[in-house]
């Protein structure tokens, strides 16, 4: 099929697109029982089932996982000697994060300034439209074996998925995998993400005393909890901003693409006269190099809030962690320089949470050359290699279940937008154009693969 032929077919399919996502929009699928009914992550992968069953695949079939979450996988064979390709997703949401916030309904997809709005429309719903309008426009003309699998608690970091996959391998074996949870450098830049930096969570709690006290009475001379977790947080980070915890360079470059500081200041929506925070680069500083931050504090809030000295303080710190750094010494670090942080000999103790190692994506073979051409031809421009700061563990998943796999990450998350925050949106360019880019690249791969 001519690139034309598979051009046109993906922009007839737009309004299929656009119908999916609304459908997908519409179920509140948060796996978190707290937030949203579990019933609503049961319409979603129902709604897949469906879905990717008409697209053409065969058992397509959901797995509870360890975390009470659903994994969804399919399959479609191509010829007997051809590769297989793995299509990730995942289709839980992130919460609303505060429903007045939005300028449009939460759970309903709406078309405005020339994107879709709605929790999920880009994270990761959107990925999804993407892999339905491809295998659309493909039809039965597939010359690989193809696989997908959805993951059903990606949000909430439960691990479902992370333990069903090496339990089920032979579900999601396969030459290359394609984890489309990332984005373009920005919209129309193809990219390929090439890095991720990995997570280690900490809780840390201070005490000084047996009961908050009067102010007053005792202010001046009782150690204050609040006060000293204050002064422990604030060694974390020197006066340019940097991430300083003893033990762990802060020092990293980054090789790819530059992030210019203008762009920056717009898609992190920085104030006007505020300062962006590291002595490095922007592409250093959110790919490249650790970076802390606090995440919560329990304290009185201002409202309501006593004239006493605190006995008590907790902080959750999120300690991002980037390539060739080992996560677990980096939480040690953490703690350690904590510990060593603290004044007054004030009592603090600590709540390891989640730890996650960086992931380095392929960046060499058939299947990242396949998929480079394929960008270019679909964007008609040369591809940007980025780093994302967040994190995905299950990559070091497939990584070690699958060692002779290649995997790249993509998808339609560029940052205008704001995933996990209020307003969350996806440009439909980019869920046609990356529609276009994983059909030339499902039609190029196979011939390329038995070429070597």
């Amino acid at each position: 099929m001519s690139e034309e032929t598979l051009r046109e077919r993906v922009r007839d399919l737009m309004p299929q697109a656009q119908q999916d996502l609304t459908e997908m929009v519409g179920f509140r699928s948060v796996h978190d029982a707290e937030q949203q009914p579990p019933e609503e992550c049961d319409k979603m992968v129902a709604w897949l089932e469906e879905a990717f069953t008409e697209a053409g695949l065969a058992d397509v079939a959901a797995h509870e996982t360890a975390d009470g979450s659903k994994a969804v996988t399919g399959h479609l064979d191509g010829p007997e000697d051809a590769p297989t390709v793995l299509l990730y997703f995942h289709h839980d949401v992130q919460p609303p994060l505060g429903e007045d916030e939005w300028d449009s309904p939460v759970w309903q997809l709406t078309e405005r300034n020339g994107r879709w709005y709605g929790r999920g429309a880009a994270d990761c719903k959107g990925n999804i439209a993407t892999h339905l309008t491809a295998l659309r426009a493909l039809g039965g003309d597939v010359p690989v074996n193809i696989k997908i699998i959805g993951e059903g608690s990606e949000e909430q970091g439960t691990g479902g998925l992370e333990d069903f996959v090496p339990k089920n391998p032979e579900l999601m074996r396969a030459d290359t995998i394609l984890v489309c949870d990332s984005g373009n450098f920005a919209v129309g830049k193809p990219s390929l993400t090439t890095t991720l930096r990995g997570i280690a969570n900490v809780v840390v709690t201070v005490e000084t005393l047996g009961s908050a006290m009067h102010s007053g009475m005792f202010g001046g001379a009782a150690p204050d909890a609040l006060a000293a977790l204050i002064t422990m947080l604030a060694t974390l980070r020197d006066a340019d901003g940097n991430t300083t915890i003893t033990g762990l360079d802060n020092t990293q470059s980054w090789d790819g693409v530059d992030y210019p500081a203008e762009q920056f200041r717009t898609d992190a929506t920085v104030l006007d006269g505020v300062d962006l925070v590291g002595s490095g680069s922007v592409s250093e500083m959110v790919w490249a190099r650790p970076a802390l931050t606090v995440l919560g504090i329990d304290a009185p809030s201002v409202v309501g809030s006593s004239a006493a000295v605190q006995a008590k303080a907790r902080a959750r710190l999120n300690l991002r962690v980037p390539p060739g750094m080992d996560a677990q010494v980096a939480q040690d670090a953490l703690v350690d320089h904590l510990t060593a942080a603290a004044p007054w000999h004030a009592r603090v103790s600590f709540e390891r949470e989640a730890v996650g190692s960086p992931f380095v994506g392929s960046t060499g073979g058939v299947g990242y050359d396949t998929l480079v051409d394929s960008m270019r031809t679909a964007y008609d421009t040369d591809v940007l290699v980025q780093g994302q700061g967040g994190s995905i563990p299950l990559c070091n998943v497939f990584a070690e279940t699958f060692p002779d796999a290649e995997i790249m990450l993509m998808g339609v998350e560029e940052p205008q937008c704001l995933i996990h925050a209020p307003n969350e949106s996806v440009a439909p360019s980019e869920i046609e154009n990356m529609s276009v880019v994983e059909a030339l690249f499902l039609r190029d791969y196979a011939e390329r693969f038995r070429r070597g």
